[in-house]
C-alpha cells in the first residue's frame, strides 16, 4: 500500500493505510482467540458489537474523563488513565454480562478482548494520524507508530480487558448470580496497575543506551505479566 502511495503520490491513500495499519493486528488476534477458545455460544455477533462500539465507546469516554481530569487537576496521574480506560473498556461487555445470556468463562474472553482491541484500534488511529501531522507526512515514522502499537496490542489492552472480564464470567459460573466480589475487585485493579505502570515505563525516556534499554525490558516485563495472566485464563477456559 505504502509502495503504491510513493509511486502515485494519492494521498487519498494515507486514511487506508492508517485504518489497515491500526485493525490488522487487533482483527487478527480476535480471529485467534476465536479459533482457539472452545466458543459454545457462537458469540460472533456480540464480539462484532463489542469491537465496533465498545471501542468506540470507550475512547470517546475515557477521552471526556482524562480531559476533565486534566482540567481539574492540572495534571494526569498514570493511575488515573489506567483507572479510566479499563473502566471504559468495559461498558459494553458488562452490558452483555448483566444480561446473562452468554455464560462461558470463553465467551466473557472474547467479548472483553474483542472490547478492548476495538478501543485499541481507534487509539492507534488517532495516534497515528498526530503522528502524520507531527512528522510532516513521513511514512516511516507511521510505520514505527502503526508497528510498534499493533504488536504491543494484545499484551495491553487486550489482556488487561480480558482478564477482567474471565474473571466476571468464571465468578458468575461459580456463584450462579451476576455480581462483583474481591476476585473481581482484585481482576481489576491489576489491570489497572498493569496499565499505569506501561504508561509510567512508555512516558519515560533513557538519556543513554543503559538507560533506554532499561525501560524497554521493563516495559517488555510488563507485557509477558500481561499476556502470561491472560494466556493462563485462556487455558483454563479450554479446559472447563
Amino acid at each position: 500500500m505504502q509502495r503504491v502511495l510513493s509511486i502515485t503520490n494519492n494521498l487519498n491513500l494515507i486514511p487506508t493505510i492508517i485504518l489497515l495499519g491500526s485493525f490488522l493486528i487487533p482483527i487478527t488476534f480476535i480471529t485467534y482467540l476465536y479459533e482457539t477458545l472452545p466458543n459454545w455460544e457462537a458469540a460472533i455477533p456480540e464480539m462484532f458489537i463489542c469491537f465496533l462500539w465498545g471501542g468506540a465507546v470507550g475512547v470517546v469516554v475515557a477521552g471526556f474523563l482524562e480531559f476533565n481530569v486534566l482540567e481539574t487537576l492540572g495534571f494526569l496521574p498514570m493511575l488515573a488513565v489506567g483507572l479510566i480506560e479499563e473502566g471504559a473498556k468495559l461498558i459494553l461487555p458488562l452490558g452483555f454480562y448483566f444480561r446473562g445470556r452468554l455464560r462461558s468463562e470463553a465467551t466473557g474472553i472474547l467479548l472483553g478482548t474483542s472490547s478492548a482491541m476495538g478501543f485499541a484500534a481507534m487509539e492507534t488511529m488517532g495516534y497515528a494520524f498526530v503522528t502524520l501531522l507531527q512528522s510532516r507526512g513521513n511514512l516511516l515514522v507511521l510505520d514505527s507508530v502503526l508497528f510498534a502499537r499493533g504488536v504491543f496490542s494484545p499484551a495491553g489492552h487486550a489482556a488487561w480487558t480480558g482478564l477482567v472480564c474471565a474473571v466476571l464470567w468464571k465468578q458468575r459460573l461459580r456463584s450462579g448470580h451476576t455480581g462483583l466480589n474481591w476476585q473481581v475487585m482484585v481482576a481489576f485493579s491489576t489491570a489497572v496497575s498493569l496499565h499505569a505502570l506501561w504508561d509510567i515505563f512508555n512516558s519515560f525516556r533513557g538519556n543513554t543506551f543503559i538507560g533506554a534499554l532499561k525501560i524497554e525490558l521493563l516495559s517488555l516485563l510488563i507485557a509477558g505479566i500481561s499476556l502470561g495472566l491472560l494466556n493462563k485464563r485462556i487455558d483454563e477456559a479450554k479446559s472447563s
